[in-house]
């Protein structure tokens, strides 16, 4: 799937910060201060996640992106996809060992900063460079996607703007990867999830489905097969869409339970989990028989991409009973 660029219709209002040319200079000017005083200290690579709110925006963000370019994780404890994407993006933070700073921003906690960047769906991620905000992608997306993403971020805060990074502590580096050396016993299943993921991250959707199949026919229960399954299927379908076609299927065929399926399978993607359950239910209480068990059933498997424990999925479920009974 690939990143989708956002709206940036109603992003956080940036005018108290200097048009891209102005930030240049102010990063120049901040480096050349650095310099002067013997260079930046280097800092520890827990420093390179941070948690951000409201009132540290300004400083957190904003003016440390004068440094290093900001990526923001909008995210939310309740928010299934987030807890895939926010371990990553982290894990990735420090791979990248200061070429990015990563700002995670807890939507329920920040409400007026989801409102001010547009936000409609999480998880949604963002980036600030030199003081200017631009939208990076909404929704799940294979790692390959993001390093490539994040890539392109980078290049734009060194050409753009002169931003090479920060510096980090490498012995505290050395010394985190000591303590994180030792490791617990693989379990029965790791080597066949780590197949799957890796199968997924090179866009092989086929190969992580069955390798999660695999799992599953030995272990029906396991959760993060369930999981992973549900979104090795979504990608999969998806990623042979025309989604400008589907969209115009859908909107032109209303009573189509193909093209609603289709449409719902694209705004899932996308981000907009409430529109594409809300689809599926009403296509549910429009059909009978043969179609409505179809939409029903994939309304049944974006449930698990999203997760149980979602309120989302239990308006979805609430919503389905009612057109159902």
């Amino acid at each position: 799937m690939q990143p989708r660029n956002m709206s940036m219709s109603g992003v956080v209002d940036l005018a108290a910060v200097k048009a891209a040319g102005e930030a240049k200079v102010k990063a120049e000017q901040a480096r050349a201060e650095s310099a002067r005083q013997g260079g930046p200290a280097a800092v520890p690579p827990s420093s390179l996640v941070i948690d951000v709110d409201e009132a540290g925006f300004e400083s957190d963000v904003l003016q440390r992106s004068a440094e290093v370019p900001v990526v923001i994780d909008f995210w939310a404890e309740w928010c299934e996809p987030c807890k895939q994407l926010g371990p990553l993006l982290e894990r990735l933070a420090l791979e990248y060992n200061g070429r990015f700073l990563l700002a995670k921003v807890d939507v329920d906690a920040n409400q007026m900063l989801m409102q001010q960047f547009g936000i409609q769906g999480i998880p949604a991620v963002f980036a600030v460079v030199a003081g200017q905000a631009l939208p990076l992608f909404q929704g799940a997306a294979p790692e390959s996607q993001i390093r490539e993403t994040l890539d392109q971020l980078i290049q734009v805060g060194e050409e753009r703007f002169g931003l090479t990074g920060i510096a980090v502590d490498q012995g505290a580096a050395d010394a985190d990867a000591a303590a994180q050396a030792p490791e617990a016993p693989a379990g029965p299943y790791d080597a066949l999830l780590e197949a799957a993921a890796q199968a997924l991250d090179a866009n092989d959707f086929a190969g992580a489905v069955q390798a999660y199949k695999n799992v599953l026919s030995d272990d029906p229960a396991n959760s993060e097969a369930k999981l992973g399954l549900a979104q090795a299927e979504l990608l999969g379908r998806v990623q042979k869409m025309d989604p400008q076609q589907v969209r115009t299927d859908a909107a032109a065929n209303p009573g189509d339970v193909d093209a609603q399926i289709a449409a719902a399978d694209l705004d899932l993607v996308g981000g907009h989990v409430e529109d594409a359950f809300g689809r599926l239910v009403e296509t549910v209480r429009r059909n009978f028989g043969d179609d409505r068990d179809r939409v029903r059933v994939r309304l049944l498997e974006l449930f698990e991409v999203i997760g149980p424990d979602d309120p989302r999925v239990g308006a979805a479920r609430t919503a389905l009973a009612r057109v159902l009974f």
